[in-house]
């Protein structure tokens, strides 16, 4: 487990064994203090809150981020038990257009607040062709907890919040600038490794 202290309170995650390139990265970055001092640089309400942007920890105000961090990617680990429920933390990435195998961002990644959403929202994105069949546990789970189901198999869920979603939600809830960067800085002061 990892536990993400921030100045809005603490987010506990568990790491998933079934994407290990990413859970040993994640590991990496944290034990290396990497994450300490980052901003929350992305929130978007009843979407998802999104740090790891290397460029966040001296950033002026309304300087636009998201595009530093390590210079390399990690290959996609999909897992169809693994969904973007409320909770689930997953890997940033680019866009298909120059990233077609889905490689994730080595260090930015964010955490799913999503909305409950309704069968007919789940069959439509079935019908189009955006999501593979939804199992009756995503179902069950998308129509009574939430999440934000369009992003799965795009992106790659390596972990979920044991702890703190209460923060994941005010975080998501700031006033925010035009680029979605909240007005008033929101730090990791640091992350660490839970025995």
């Amino acid at each position: 487990m990892v536990q993400i202290e921030t100045t809005f309170g603490n987010i506990t995650i568990i790491l998933y064994n079934d994407t290990k390139l990413h859970k040993e990265n994640f590991i990496k970055l944290v034990r290396e203090g990497y994450y300490d001092g980052l901003l929350f640089h992305r929130v978007i309400p009843d979407f998802m809150i999104q740090t790891g942007d290397s460029d966040s920890k001296t950033a002026v105000p309304g300087q636009a981020l998201g595009s530093g961090g390590p210079a390399y990617t990690i290959p996609a680990e999909f897992f169809p038990s693994y969904f973007h429920k409320r909770g689930a933390v997953a890997a940033a990435r680019m866009a298909d257009n120059v990233n077609p195998e889905k490689a994730s961002s080595a260090s930015q990644f964010y955490i799913v607040q999503g909305t409950v959403c309704t069968r007919s929202l789940l069959s439509t994105l079935e019908r189009t062709g955006k999501h593979l069949p939804f199992t009756e546990e995503q179902i069950k789970i998308y129509t009574s907890i939430g999440g934000t189901p369009q992003l799965d198999n795009f992106y790659t869920v390596f972990g979920e919040v044991t702890e703190g979603l209460d923060i994941v939600q005010k975080i998501s809830m700031v006033l925010r600038d035009p680029r979605n960067r909240p007005i008033t800085d929101i730090k990791i002061i640091k992350a660490y490794i839970l025995e």
